[in-house]
């Protein structure tokens, strides 16, 4: 069913779709959605049509439309994940290593928008029908935190908190080799690949990403954990930088390097954990953190190179 708002203009002077912009923020509507209204004739201003730029009298009364959201072609299924936290607005979980998060060519079932679908029943629409409340991304063997919005409000909020950088995200990885330093930046400019076009990489054209990293433990069978902390947010951004830094991230069979070894330590994947995430909760302007301990399937790998090799904490 479609929604009708009705708003009489207090004082005039301002462009109606800059006055109905601010009355309809906490509505998760942009203002670019809202003149896409008023050009389809959903805005009608003293019972007329108008322009966008038409400027407010006092008095004027707005009449708005909105229609409903086009349904899902979507279907709800089960899917594995974890909830950390979940309100009206968003739901925070864990998503295990090998879930695809949404649909896309070759994964049309069992993503993680498939679970969420069946786990809350509706999810933003803002980013279209195949991405419903996905503000953000992990890759498909990538494990850890996500964020997710329920509602196009928190949708709109969290997407600006991401684009502003307001979004505190750490992760941690298990990398080939030893850096010969306790931590460093990485600020190398990241780019669609040249020739194979499904991988990303270092490139002078590309877009700003830099990565924050620290050992957090080295052990002797070549491989180290480390903490990572994301100024950016490009696509494959970590697994690009430490590949090259020359310390792919163990497992990873796209940027990194084939091990024999590998079996037998139980690495079966990318050993990359979103560990941490921090946002401002979109209603309340309350400060949130949340923590997804590390995978079981890392567990096992750092506990049996802690045993059959040793370990120094560099702390």
């Amino acid at each position: 069913m479609s929604q009708n708002s009705l708003f009489i203009v207090e004082r005039g002077g301002q462009r109606l779709d800059l006055y109905l912009a601010s009355q309809l923020d906490r509505e998760g509507l942009t203002r670019s959605r809202i003149q896409q209204l008023i050009r389809g004739g959903m805005v009608l201003v003293n019972g007329t049509v108008q322009k966008a730029k038409y400027l407010l009298q006092a008095g004027d009364r707005l009449t708005v439309t909105i229609p409903p959201s086009p349904s899902s072609e979507l279907v709800g299924e089960p899917v594995d994940f974890i909830t950390l936290h979940e309100d009206e607005d968003l739901i925070v979980l864990a998503k295990p290593p090998g879930i695809v998060v949404h649909p896309a060519s070759g994964h049309r079932s069992a993503t993680l928008v498939h679970g969420l679908l069946h786990h809350c029943g509706g999810l933003s629409g803002i980013n279209g029908e195949l991405r419903p409340g996905i503000v953000h991304r992990l890759d498909k063997d990538t494990s850890g935190v996500m964020v997710v919005a329920k509602s196009d409000f928190a949708h709109q909020a969290l997407a600006g908190q991401f684009k502003q950088r307001q979004v505190k995200k750490i992760y941690q990885a298990l990398v080939e080799g030893k850096p010969t330093i306790q931590s460093g930046r990485v600020a190398l400019p990241i780019g669609r690949h040249p020739v194979q076009r499904k991988k990303m990489a270092i490139r002078e054209d590309g877009r700003e990403a830099v990565t924050n990293w620290r050992v957090l433990e080295r052990f002797a069978q070549g491989l180290t954990l480390l903490e990572l902390s994301l100024e950016t947010g490009r696509t494959h951004q970590i697994r690009v930088h430490m590949a090259a830094l020359s310390h792919p991230v163990a497992g990873d069979s796209v940027y990194g390097r084939k091990n024999s070894r590998y079996a037998e330590m139980g690495i079966s994947r990318q050993c990359l954990h979103a560990h941490t995430l921090a946002f401002i909760h979109p209603r309340t302007g309350e400060d949130l953190q949340f923590i997804a301990p590390l995978w079981p399937d890392m567990l096992y790998t750092l506990e049996l190179l802690r045993q059959t090799g040793g370990a120094s904490l560099m702390g």
